[in-house]
């Protein structure tokens, strides 16, 4: 027998293993499954989203290893969970819109395929339709590690009656989509306002007379750019496959590590999953000195604070000009945390917490 033959017998081989663990795997996920239906039985219609649960999981999926490196593992096994949600009870989740956005990239990366993602208008129709129930959560964009905090998403969490229950940080990778073939034939650029920032720098080398316009989303951007000649939009892939339009140039923002962190909010609160992060949000008087006093109880209990953020207070009336949006480790229910937030609520003229939930695991 030659080398050759040796080789396609033994590729055969190998081919027959891997179809017979396939088969193995298709019946332990109907046993899965099986056994997730008994659990929605016993729940008699209890909430079947527990992101502390489903971060524990992905979090000991990632901490196994193997030959499998541990962010596709854990992306097979977010598909897996959502799969299983979805034969317990169907999720609905709203998110700024229209289709092809990162708000929708995150709405997937978080809750899998196996959810219905609703786009919405606004991000303050999205927050109103988790709250009324139309949809069980809502994915807003909080932040962006280029472009600093999404004001209005703050803004809406001051009033709303939602509580975050999780978050997804995902890496914006922006890329420049057209009908065109090459971006010599590019005359103006559509995109959102913060994806022209992300990529002023290479705008600027690559295609300096290009006219650049601003529109409510990249989705809208590819729908436009595809509509005309010599135009092009910056947007994610999602996008290009949606509307049918060429990547002439991938990943042309200016920072590589530009990544932009969405909250899942919902009228749930999230457990405790042992990785978890506070949110919550306060106002001080002012005089000199006022944060700083409000702040000493977390260093006093040993909480680890890990971003603030102040914002204009929106009430005239109010007796604070600004609320601070704070950050810490641990989770609401944590002894030393827990006796933090209480000394915060007796100090500061207004304090809400916005919830406790899992760190991100992406």
């Amino acid at each position: 027998m030659s080398r050759q033959e040796k080789s396609e017998t033994e590729i055969a081989s190998l081919r027959r293993e891997i179809d017979d663990l396939d088969a193995q795997l298709l019946a332990l996920l109907n046993r899965r499954a099986a056994i997730v239906r008994k659990v929605g039985e016993l729940k008699s219609g209890k909430r079947v989203y527990r992101p502390e649960r489903e971060s524990q999981i992905l979090r000991g999926i990632a901490a196994k290893g193997g030959a499998l490196p541990a962010e596709s593992a854990i992306a097979v096994f977010r598909e897996i969970i959502s799969a299983c949600r979805a034969l317990e009870q169907p999720i609905r989740v709203a998110y700024l819109g229209p289709q092809g956005t990162f708000s929708e990239q995150a709405v997937r990366q978080h809750f899998g395929q196996g959810v219905a993602a609703e786009p919405t208008a606004t991000i303050d129709e999205a927050f109103r339709s988790a709250e009324s129930g139309a949809t069980q959560f809502a994915v807003a964009p909080a932040e962006n590690s280029t472009d600093g905090v999404v004001g209005r998403t703050l803004d809406l969490l001051l009033t709303t009656p939602l509580r975050i229950c999780g978050e997804v940080e995902l890496r914006v990778k922006q890329n420049l989509l057209s009908r065109m073939k090459g971006i010599k034939e590019i005359r103006k650029i559509y995109s959102h306002t913060q994806s022209l920032a992300q990529c002023n720098g290479w705008l600027g080398q690559n295609l300096p007379k290009a006219e650049r316009i601003p529109v409510g989303s990249n989705a809208e951007a590819a729908r436009r750019a595809s509509k005309e000649k010599g135009a092009a939009a910056i947007a994610g892939e999602a996008a290009a496959a949606l509307y049918k339009l060429n990547v002439l140039e991938r990943g042309i923002e200016d920072d590589p590590n530009n990544t932009t962190r969405f909250l899942v909010l919902g009228q749930v609160d999230a457990g405790r999953s042992g990785r978890d992060r506070t949110s919550f949000v306060m106002s001080a008087e002012n005089k000199p000195g006022a944060v700083h006093a409000l702040l000493s109880p977390l260093a006093a209990n040993g909480v680890s604070m890990s971003r603030i953020e102040s914002r204009p207070a929106r009430a005239r009336a109010a007796r604070w000009e600004y609320v601070f949006f704070i950050d810490v480790e641990g989770h609401q229910s944590d002894a030393k945390l827990a006796a933090a937030i209480g000394e915060l609520q007796q100090r500061a003229p207004f304090f809400k917490i916005l919830g406790s939930y899992p760190i991100a695991s992406n």
